[in-house]
């Protein structure tokens, strides 16, 4: 499995797999949000109360990749956690980068590598993934999951400017 430098997105706190264009998924959305948070705090509002629309992915997500050799992911533990280094693990993504406005996980394989980057600026919440595919199973992996992943960020962003209206 060959290592990809992580590429900053210009005149932001980004970071992403390589330039938009040389991707196969792309994906980034924000929200306003009434006070600031910071990037870990924004994962354990993700994970430590996940949806069932998550939860439910998950489940589905696994069922199928286990019947080509892929490994499970199961989801989300639910552990809340006050600080992360780079090298440690939150659930089943690595975390590549952190600082005080991202925070940059990943998970890679020999179909796929998969970058998340969660990052603020003032009062505004980025996920941001992108995804580069190294064989057949990846891109129709990705068929399903990308217009999925895109909607289960969108809710999840949503809850989150809820809870810190």
């Amino acid at each position: 499995m060959q290592e990809t430098a992580l590429f900053t997105l210009p005149d932001t706190n980004i970071q992403v797999l390589a330039p938009p264009a040389e991707l196969d998924f792309f994906d980034r959305q924000s929200v306003q949000l009434a006070s600031p948070v910071t990037p870990l705090a924004a994962w354990g509002a993700i994970t430590g109360r996940p949806s069932r629309l998550l939860k439910f992915a998950f489940r589905i997500r696994d069922g199928i990749s286990a019947l080509f050799g892929v490994k499970k992911i199961g989801g989300f533990s639910s552990s809340a956690r006050d600080g992360v280094a780079v090298g440690e693990k939150l659930d089943f993504f690595l975390v590549e980068h952190v600082a005080h406005d991202v925070l940059t996980l990943s998970e890679r394989d020999t179909h796929l590598d998969v970058l998340t980057c969660i990052s603020t600026q003032e009062n505004t919440l980025t996920i941001t993934s992108s995804v580069i595919t190294h064989n057949t199973f990846g891109r129709v992996y990705m068929l399903p999951v990308a217009p999925a992943h895109k909607w289960i960020v969108r809710s999840n962003l949503r809850r989150i400017q809820k809870e810190y209206a």
